[in-house]
């Protein structure tokens, strides 16, 4: 039995267990690599991290803008979706304009905003400040709708190798509701959704340096976020600001990123209140009933 399709059993056995399992890697002499439930001398605790890495600091930022009456504060949005955005603004000295509670805002896409303008006490001498700025994609102020999520992939029937509350990496809240659905690398995978792509990732190769891999997040109209992962690399289809239709081809799944076989890993999130978690959802049936027979794809 291969390596992956070793693990995958191993993966099928306990993820509905309740206590989580250890799963122990071992070489031998020859190079094989064996996943266990057994300890075996040798062998090493194998740690499976499913977890997206998506920096957006370079998209999302506080910026100081100096002029004669003093600085003023703002921040810049420019991802195709709102952002909701926290300023504090610390250890004032020889500040005024400064609020004395945190600033929230919901941040548009693509626009900018003054959060705050500050001036010297004591015109001529410096101001010190610190601002401590935090933000989170989404807006949290919208609720997600009733939505029964199509398979979004074509062909199968595939299987469900980790569910929600899996014990191995569906125990944060970024994927304590993602699923796991194992599949040939090439698969086609097709919007569940309609929406605008956020953010993607397309030239990763084998683990890579994001342990989500290659992927795509669309925004919906209700503030759901669809999240598309383990992806072909040099197969998404669509670019950041387009807009999909529901059953639209956007990739191909992979093996990319920390992954322990081919497949793709699916979530829905939403920002519940400067944090973006997974949120529960259906599918509009079974995983492994009812295949998708178009299995083409462009």
């Amino acid at each position: 039995m291969s390596t992956h399709a070793l693990l995958g059993c191993l993966l099928l056995i306990f993820a509905g267990s309740a206590p989580a399992a250890t799963i122990y890697k071992y070489v031998d002499a020859n190079g094989v690599v064996t996943y266990t439930d057994k300890a075996a001398p040798g062998a090493q605790v194998f740690t499976f991290r499913d977890q997206m890495v998506e920096s957006l600091d370079t998209q999302v930022k506080l910026e100081t803008l100096k002029h004669v009456a003093g600085e003023t504060l703002m921040v810049r949005n420019d991802l195709f979706a709102p952002v909701e955005v926290r300023l504090a603004i610390n250890g004032q000295v020889n500040v005024s304009g400064a609020p004395d509670e945190p600033i929230s805002w919901i941040v548009p896409p693509r626009s900018n905003i003054r959060l705050a303008t500050l001036a010297p006490r004591q015109p001529g001498q410096p101001m010190r400040y610190t601002p401590k700025f935090s933000y989170a994609l989404g807006d949290p102020r919208l609720l997600p709708k009733p939505f029964n999520y199509p398979q979004p992939w074509l062909g199968g029937p595939f299987r469900l190798t980790q569910g929600a509350n899996g014990t191995y990496s569906h125990n944060t809240p970024k994927g304590r509701y993602a699923v796991d659905i194992a599949m040939p690398e090439g698969t086609p995978i097709v919007a569940a959704r309609a929406g605008t792509v956020v953010k993607i990732e397309n030239a990763q190769t084998g683990r890579g340096d994001n342990p989500s891999g290659n992927f795509v997040r669309l925004i919906h109209d209700d503030g759901t976020m669809g999240v598309y992962l383990h992806l072909m690399r040099g197969s998404v289809k669509v670019r950041e600001g387009q807009y999909v239709g529901q059953g639209e081809q956007i990739a191909r799944s992979g093996n990319t990123g920390n992954s322990t076989g081919p497949h793709l890993h699916f979530v829905v999130q939403r920002n519940v209140g400067l944090a973006v978690e997974s949120i529960p959802f259906d599918f509009a049936r079974p995983v492994d009933k009812l295949p998708n027979f178009a299995v083409g794809g462009e």
